[in-house]
């Protein structure tokens, strides 16, 4: 079972999380040719080894991450907030409280 230690709720199981890929630079749209906007979108290396991956929290604070992970061993070198991203939080919330605890905790990796 791989455990990723969110910076925001602790460690938790992968189960809580959905990956959304490698990290990729987004190219400009309006110089990128079709063959790039292709690569972008589907083609991924797959390496054997450390990888920098987004994973989305969407069973606890709903914030991106971004996790060094060994595809080989799942073993999780670091977990750090990935900052804001394109795709938008979750609006659907019962309540008008905040989406996200007041800040990160210290969790070891």
């Amino acid at each position: 079972m791989i455990r990723l230690p969110c910076p925001w709720c602790g460690a938790r199981n992968v189960d809580e999380f959905a990956w959304h890929g490698e990290v990729a630079v987004r190219p400009d749209p309006a110089s990128a040719t079709r063959e790039r906007w292709r690569a972008y979108l589907y083609l991924r290396d797959n390496p054997f080894g450390w990888v920098r991956e987004t994973w989305y929290h969407r069973m606890g604070c709903e914030r991106w991450l971004v996790v060094e992970r060994h595809t080989g061993t799942g073993e999780v070198r670091t977990c750090v907030d990935g900052g804001e991203r394109a795709r938008p939080r979750r609006t659907d919330r019962a309540d008008d409280g905040p989406a996200t605890p007041a800040g990160p905790r210290e969790v070891p990796t």
